[in-house]
Parts: structure tokens; sequence; C-alpha cells
């Protein structure tokens, strides 16, 4: 059944129904991108004929993956076409060819406390302890440079005038070391490894390239350089790529993102056509008005300005305020306005702020004067320190080469090891050349550690023999995880009846229903 294209205006059914080679579709704010994406990817499925296999559609949240996913199940074409984000493809492509960039099949994905952790054994292993380097701003400079497809000795080259320079590469080449030791990638890692195995081996560029007939690439502003270079790889044999992006909306450059790679993708790929998407559903006239006088301003831009059919709006106000106590003061003051005079409920107001540690002031004043309100943009789940022990687990247990999920929970729940007997074992590690989970695992028949290390490493020993006595009678992920919370007592760290408990048991169960589903599913 044809694709009803009836809900498109003509300026988003144009770029649908153009479906062969490269199309760049630049978009304002508001005008329906994500509609004409799922259109589109519908209109090649159902109307083309395209197996939903040989489609991949790329954005840059899981939410907005989420959502397109959702979207196009509604329309029924959802099931077998690949949605990701950049690093989930880079996830599945990995996990299929890992040992032919050097890895095992299983590696563990480092997330910022576990790459944190890292640096900071290094900054105190080389004796490199500064106040000016700290783990954050090294992490940066790694993240900047990798996010650019530079290793360390490109790095040092292409950035010596920078000050420390030659010791953030030397902190960047054993951190390279280390990760690639523990059998682990940082998120940095995942995008360029995929580019190396698609550059370097024919089999694996082969299979993605015969695979992706039609690409679909949304937020395309997002893209940083090696993303550009693994979506152009894989669209070199059928030459049917999409992109939909606005570079005045380009607002991740600080984490290596290149809005020019919109420019590059109309020089590169050869016969490139180009549309606009100007109409916006989402805003007033009046908000219209003032951004195409904002953006305007941008020197390096596609030429489009912004129109809408909605209502002219309310006026928009203006303040600049003196201190941020005087912000604080104008906001609340509006808010009150709102609420007595114009008949709006607090609930119908939300104040937006750039980091969370912005909202200490706003709180201080909502509770001086009685206004109920809610904080949002807490811990999120999965760095709950709960969710992040329980997971150490079942990393260092599925990767035995995980020495830092390992060390995270090698004295959760309290065993009495600290950091002597810590710093003991991983040197016997070293010197042995053995992994830290088997000097552990073998504990209790090593004759080269003292007594007190072996008693007292000896229970964590037992709960991994449990735990992969688990595993070797097939326990789901679930099951299993019910089991490590029972035999390596964190169910009992947790008994106590406190509300701080409370909630961290309720999260533990959230977690365990999560892999329930995943597992229904």
């Amino acid at each position: 059944m044809a694709v009803d294209l009836s809900q498109l205006n003509d300026e988003q059914r144009a770029p649908v129904l153009d479906t062969e080679g490269a199309v760049l579709v630049t978009a304002g704010a508001g005008s329906g991108k994500t509609r004409l994406l799922t259109y589109r990817v519908a209109h090649v499925i159902e109307d083309l004929g395209v197996a939903p296999y040989n489609v991949l559609a790329l954005t840059f949240t899981n939410k907005a993956a989420g959502e397109m996913k959702d979207r196009l199940d509604r329309m029924g074409v959802g099931d077998g076409v690949w949605v990701f984000t950049f690093h989930a493809l880079c996830v599945r492509i990995l996990r299929k060819y890992a040992e032919k960039v050097g890895y095992g099949s299983n590696f563990t994905i480092y997330d910022d406390s576990e790459q944190t952790s890292v640096v900071k054994k290094i900054l105190k292993d080389k004796e490199l302890e500064d106040e000016d380097l700290t783990p954050a701003f090294i992490l940066d400079r790694i993240s900047e440079a990798k996010s650019n497809g530079k290793d360390p000795d490109e790095y040092e080259k292409t950035f010596r005038f920078l000050p420390n320079v030659s010791v953030i590469s030397e902190i960047y080449r054993e951190y390279e070391i280390r990760l690639k030791k523990n059998n682990a990638m940082d998120y940095d890692d995942l995008l360029n490894n995929a580019l190396r195995l698609l550059v370097s081996d024919e089999e694996a560029r082969e299979y993605y390239q015969n695979k992706f007939r039609y690409i679909f690439i949304d937020e395309f502003q997002d893209t940083n350089t090696v993303q550009y270079e693994i979506a152009r790889i894989l669209s070199a044999k059928w030459g049917n790529i999409f992109a939909v992006g606005d570079e005045d909306q380009s607002i991740y450059g600080w984490r290596g993102a290149n809005f020019k790679n919109i420019f590059n993708f109309r020089e590169d790929f050869v016969g490139c056509r180009t549309y606009k998407l100007e109409r916006n559903y989402r805003s007033s006239k009046r908000i219209i008005s003032l951004a195409n006088k904002v953006i305007k301003n941008n020197t390096e831009r596609l030429d489009k300005n912004l129109w809408t059919d909605n209502a002219d709006g309310k006026p928009i106000a203006f303040f600049m305020a003196q201190s941020d106590k005087a912000e604080v003061d104008y906001v609340i003051e509006n808010i009150n306005k709102l609420v007595s005079f114009e008949g709006y409920d607090k609930k119908d107001i939300a104040i937006l702020m750039r980091i969370n540690a912005l909202s200490r002031l706003f709180e201080q004043k909502f509770i001086q004067y009685g206004v109920a309100h809610k904080i949002f943009g807490g811990f999120k789940f999965f760095d709950r320190k709960e969710i992040k022990d329980v997971l150490a687990y079942l990393k260092a247990l599925d990767n035995r080469e995980d020495e830092e999920s390992l060390l995270r929970v090698i004295n959760f729940p309290r065993r009495g090891i600290g950091d002597a007997t810590v710093a003991q074992l991983r040197n016997y590690s070293y010197v042995s050349d053995r992994t830290l989970y088997d000097v552990i695992r073998n504990i209790e028949t090593n004759d080269d550690l003292p007594a007190a290390v072996i008693k007292k490493v000896l229970p964590l020993s037992n709960v991994l023999q449990c735990l992969e006595n688990a595993v070797e009678a097939e326990y789901k992920p679930s099951e299993l995880t019910r089991y490590l919370c029972k035999v390596a007592g964190i169910k009992a760290v947790y008994e106590d009846n406190t509300d701080e408990n409370n909630e961290k048991r309720m999260n533990i169960r959230e977690l365990v229903r999560s892999m329930e589903e995943y597992e229904q599913d």
C-alpha cells in the first residue's frame, strides 16, 4: 500500500520523493524534519520495495532514535530497520568484527567515571599529579583528539604550541594502552575503531556497504569528523544518502561537532541536491521574526528565511541583570505575576538553566518565599552508585580483562580489602602476566601472596565462583542479577528500612525489570 504523503507540505514532499543519490535538507527549527525523514523511510520501503533490513537511520540521542523507531512502527514499517545513534551502530559493528581491530567481542564500554578512574591511576603511577592537570581536563583533550581522528603523536604534533601538550600526549598513550589491556573502549573509541575497521578490512566494509542501500542521518550539523567519514564509507556503494540538518542550530562544537560537514556534504557527494524547509509549525510570528534577525548574523550558513502561519504571539521580553541575584529576583517576580494575575498554575512554568549548579540561588529563594518547586536533572539512572556497582560485577564477569570494573567492587560490600591489599594484587597481576580477575579467582591456591591477603580476598573469589556457576547454568540476565545481589551481599547492604535504602532497592528492582523486559522482547 502506497504511503499517504498528503500530510506533508510541498517543501517536505519534494525531498521525500527524490530518493536516488545524495540529498541534503537544510531544515529550520520546528519545520517538521523528523516527520519528513520518517515518511521518506516509509516511502522507500513501501513504495520502492526496499527491504527494511537495507535501511539505516542515524540520529544523535537514544531518545531521538526511540522516537523515530516509534513513528516508523506506527506507520507499519519499523520492523527490521536499523534505527541507531552513531555510537550504537558502531557497537553493533564492532561486536561482530572486534577481533579484526584487536579486541575481544565482549569488550567493555567505559563511561565517564571509569575513564576518570583510569586517568587518576596513570597520574598517580607516573607521579604527574598536578592541580592544573585534572582528570576531567585531560579527558576533554583526549576526547577532542579522538573526535578529530588524532592519535597521541598526531595530537602532540598538531598542538605542540599549547602548554603541557607533551604530558597530555604521554597520558593519552598510556590511557590507550590500559584500555586495550582491559579489553575496553570509551565512547570515542567506538567511533574510531569502527572507522578503522571499515577503512582497513575489506570484508567488513563490503558487508555493510552492501547491506545499507539507503542511509538517513538526522541532526547532521552535530556530526564530527569521524562520524562523517563513517557515513561517507558506508554509503560509497549505493550512494543513496539523505542528510537533514541545520547549521544555524549547531551547539555541540565543544564536543567535536563540525557544522561545516553540511558544506562538505555538498562538495563530497557528486550530484547532491539541496532542499530547504523554512516553514515553522512550532513558534509564533514574533519568535520567528526575532530568530531570523539573530541567525542572519551567522557568517557561514545556507541562506534560508523562516516563516510561519501561526499567531503573532505575546511580546518577547529581554532582561539583562546586573548580578545573579538580580536575575533570580526578576524571574521569581514574573512567576508571581503569572500565577497571581494571569491565571497560570505553578506547574505550567519551567526555569531552564545551563548547568545544575545554577539552581542553588533559585532553590534558596523558593524556600525563602515558600514556593513549591521540583528540581529535575539529578543523577541519571545508570549513573546511580547502586546501579553502577551491580553492573560492574556483571561487566567483570563477562570481560575478565576489565580491571576497572573489578576494582570498583573489589571491596563492595566491605570485605576489608584496602588500598595496600589492592596494590599487592595488582602488582602480582603485573609481574605474573595474569589478569586481576584470574589472580583473585585462584587466590586460594596461591603460594606467593601473604596469608592475610588470601584471607581477605577469598570471600570475593567465592562470590565470583558462584556467579560463574550461574552463568554456566544459563541463568537469564535478570536471574543472574537477582542471584548476584544475594550472593555478593548487596541485598544485605540496603536491607535497613531507611528512605535512602528504599530508593536504592527500588532502583535495583527497576534494573532487573528492565532486564526482564529485554528478555521478553
